[in-house]
């Protein structure tokens, strides 16, 4: 494929960095070592914190007296990470995402800083919302790096790297977390990862210096003229393959390398992070005065999405629109399914909370697999074949939960089922992150980027939020109070968790349904 191949609407690329010839070159090989070795790592550390910080957080709030707010711990991090997605979709496409990077691995270390020595709950919440913003930074940075620095075909086998850091901090987080807390004490949880940042910083920020950073100089015409296909159509819609660029500035590509930020998408993402967080205080605090923050929330969320977000997304228009919508509709119904398995085990089944756990425990493991082989080159050419193949077995893993509510069907079928729809994730969220950055002009990877992002997350908090109302509606607020309860013991309501999983099932499948337009042709 021509380095300067014309994505959608004939903005041309930059060369891709340049490359050994085949099978002399790979992640880890000498030019791309030090690069792989110290992104990986920095996710590594915030998969560990992910989950090592759950289980510190109820002891931090008890001991803070905090209670109260334990909410907010988690819902300010989300609130100021959707706005730090924005700022650094905005600040790597203007300036590079060194700048972005660092800032966000500074931030993410403060926040954990401030909450690891906070003495009253406020300040821990705090110390969280500085987190989040860090993440959010971070996160959407990492992605242009890798559609800078890595040539195309390098990148789904750096996106498997970055499922497969999450492995072992989903099995050994919360144990080590555990005994850290019970050892030491839970402020170590926090302050003792940033310590631990400074080694991949040393690894990655003088590579990242060196290929990714500073403003993308987009080629010229004469590049255009000599690319391989100057443009790919998208079919029915006669939308580019890679989609409209964001609404708020579909036509002004040729400006996006510019220095300055653009203040329309600021306001919008101060926008999502007010009304989400409006919303979640609303959900919070469930009296009838909670329907003015929700209402307020729901007015600034709303047109700030459709703002931030690719034009054509929710009618799932063929190319970058309909990645976006995928990554969200996979992400929030494997989510909001997946929430309500343990609590189904425990009170339908009698599991403890630890056998419970480890139920899902194998999908880390299947997830990884799923996105090594989406990494594999000779499947490339049946990458949308693949993610369908992915859903499917998303909506069908989620389609066998309610069956455990049946007492003669053996709880082990939840493992095995989920197992398989793990692998399905491992397919589609990989390759929803390697279809972005083919689909994007390299000037505009970091707002799409942002935009992936955003879609991820808003989905997550959308869906859990419909399938725990479902949920308590049909009687399930009841089932969170008992233990050790069977499907026919009192206080049993299996209809609840019926009505969680088969709507997420049939959100998967459209899902399926949204596989089939990513884009026009193959590439």
């Amino acid at each position: 494929m021509a380095d300067s191949e014309a994505r959608g609407t004939g903005v041309t690329r930059t060369p891709d960095p340049p490359v050994a010839p085949d099978g002399e070159e790979s992640v880890l090989s000498r030019s791309y070592r030090g690069l792989s070795i110290g992104i990986v790592s920095v996710v590594l550390l915030i998969a560990f914190e992910a989950m090592a910080v759950g289980t510190a957080m109820p002891v931090a709030a008890r001991e803070l007296d905090g209670i109260s707010a334990y909410g907010f711990a988690f819902s300010a991090y989300f609130t100021t990470s959707l706005f730090g997605m924005v700022l650094a979709g905005q600040w790597s496409d203007r300036r590079g995402p060194l700048g972005a990077l660092t800032a966000g691995i500074g931030g993410f270390a403060a926040g954990l800083v401030l909450s690891g020595t906070a003495g009253v709950m406020w300040l821990f919440v705090l110390g969280r919302a500085v987190q989040g913003l860090g993440g959010g930074l971070v996160i959407v940075a990492l992605y242009v790096v890798v559609g800078r620095a890595y040539p195309e075909r390098l990148r789904p086998s750096i996106m498997a790297a970055f499922a497969a850091s999450w492995v072992v901090p989903s099995v050994v987080g919360p144990l080590v977390s555990g005994a850290v807390t019970e050892q030491l004490g839970w402020r170590w949880v926090f302050v003792g990862i940033p310590v631990l940042v400074v080694l991949p910083l040393g690894l990655a920020l003088p590579q990242i210096r060196r290929r990714a950073s500073g403003p993308v100089k987009t080629a010229g015409a004469e590049g255009a003229a000599g690319a391989e296909g100057a443009e790919r159509t998208a079919g029915a819609e006669g939308t580019a393959a890679r989609g409209d660029s964001s609404s708020s500035d579909a036509a002004s590509s040729s400006s996006a390398s510019s220095s300055s930020f653009d203040r329309r998408r600021i306001r919008l993402a101060f926008g999502i992070s007010l009304g989400a967080a409006l919303l979640q205080y609303a959900a919070q605090d469930l009296r009838w005065w909670s329907v003015v923050p929700a209402v307020a929330g729901a007015g600034l969320l709303v047109p700030a999405v459709l703002g931030l977000l690719p034009r054509g997304t929710y009618r799932a228009v063929r190319g970058l629109p309909s990645v976006v919508l995928l990554r969200g509709v996979a992400a929030g119904s494997f989510i909001a399914a997946e929430s309500f398995v343990p609590l189904m085990l425990v009170t339908q089944r009698g599991l403890s909370p630890t056998l419970a756990g480890f139920s899902l425990a194998a999908g880390g493991g299947t997830w990884a697999l799923g996105s090594w082989v989406q990494a594999r080159a000779r499947v490339e050419p049946y990458r949308e074949r693949l993610m369908t193949l992915g859903m499917v077995l998303v909506a069908a893993a989620i389609t066998t939960l309610p069956g455990v509510l049946i007492d003669s069907v053996p709880v082990w079928i939840v493992a095995v089922a989920w197992a398989f729809g793990c692998f399905g994730m491992g397919l589609v969220i990989s390759s929803t992150s390697v279809l972005l950055l083919h689909l994007s002009a390299p000037e505009q990877a970091g707002t799409n980027s942002a935009a992936l992002q955003i879609s991820d997350g808003l989905s997550n908090a959308l869906l859990l939020a419909a399938g725990g109302a479902a949920f308590a509606a049909l009687g399930g607020g009841t089932v969170a109070h008992t233990t050790g309860t069977t499907a026919s013991g009192a206080g049993s309501h299996p209809v609840a968790f019926v009505a969680v999983f088969l709507p997420m099932a049939g959100v998967a499948l459209v899902g399926a349904w949204v596989t089939t337009r990513l884009r026009a042709i193959s590439i």
